[in-house]
């Protein structure tokens, strides 16, 4: 489903990524208590929606949550265009948890789109976006956010390529406002973080940073650290080192607990 309407859609530009209108694909779990929309990664340069989209949001269906997959807008696209689409996403999520009986909406990142999951759980400010119509009643601000090997900071430990590909806009913001550590506060949701220490392309230091953002404003959060497990790696369905299938297990046990433990299952 067009999160907008082609002639609603804000900051559109047909010659963009082909005429590109976000989405959102919906996957329903019968009787589920929650929802999550799941955004994928790729360094804001592609969107990785099988191995960070579907197949997550399958898992999550396995388990009884809901789950919305979001194909969202990228580099040439700059911010804040990301996290409009992302607030969107949310936005319509909670509004269809009228018709699909959830109770709760969170997010979940990986890697760039960890980034956008926290952007949109922490930034603060419209960046001209105007209301279109009634799922802009619904609130943007996520109850929870699961950042999964997220890029986090851009100033310390960035992930320079996700930098560059955001922020070459009409709406320029230095690093340090699109840090999203830098934008925690006392009202940013629970948070749930995982990442691998052997992480070669985005260090595990901006996990460690993110958590203690809130621990400073004292949000709840869990943070789970594996030893091996690399980058990018999903629910590595196919041919994977065996590190990543433990790294995998890891995460999903944490996870599953931890959705438990707050009552989002």
């Amino acid at each position: 489903m067009n999160l907008w309407e082609r002639d609603e859609v804000p900051f559109y530009d047909e010659n963009l990524m082909d005429g590109f209108i976000p989405t959102l694909t919906p996957y329903i779990a019968d009787g589920a208590k929650t929802c999550v929309v799941v955004v994928p990664g790729g360094g804001y340069r592609n969107c990785c929606d099988v191995h960070e989209g579907r197949q997550i949001a399958e898992w999550f269906n396995s388990v009884g949550v809901s789950a919305f997959v979001l194909n969202y807008r990228y580099n040439p696209y700059n911010h804040p265009v990301p996290v409009t689409d992302g607030r969107r996403a949310v936005r319509m999520a909670r509004f269809l948890s009228r018709e699909y009986g959830y109770e709760n909406v969170g997010i979940m990142g990986f890697s760039a789109g960890g980034h956008l999951a926290g952007s949109v759980g922490t930034f603060k400010g419209d960046f001209g976006y105007v209301p279109r119509d009634e799922i802009d009643e619904e609130s943007s601000i996520p109850d929870f956010m699961i950042l999964c090997y997220p890029v986090i900071s851009f100033v310390e430990y960035a992930h320079r390529g996700s930098f560059e590909h955001l922020s070459q806009d009409r709406f320029p913001r230095t690093a340090l406002e699109l840090s999203v550590e830098k934008n925690v506060d006392e009202n940013t949701p629970p948070t749930f973080l995982f990442h691998a220490v052997g992480d070669r392309d985005v260090p595990v230091e901006n996990s460690l940073l993110m958590a203690s953002a809130l621990s400073r404003y004292k949000v709840p959060f869990e943070l789970h650290t594996f030893a091996d497990g690399g980058h990018g790696v999903g629910l590595a369905n196919g041919v994977a080192p065996t590190c990543h299938f433990e790294y995998i297990k890891f995460w999903t046990e944490n996870l599953k607990n931890w959705l438990k433990s707050r009552g989002y299952m």
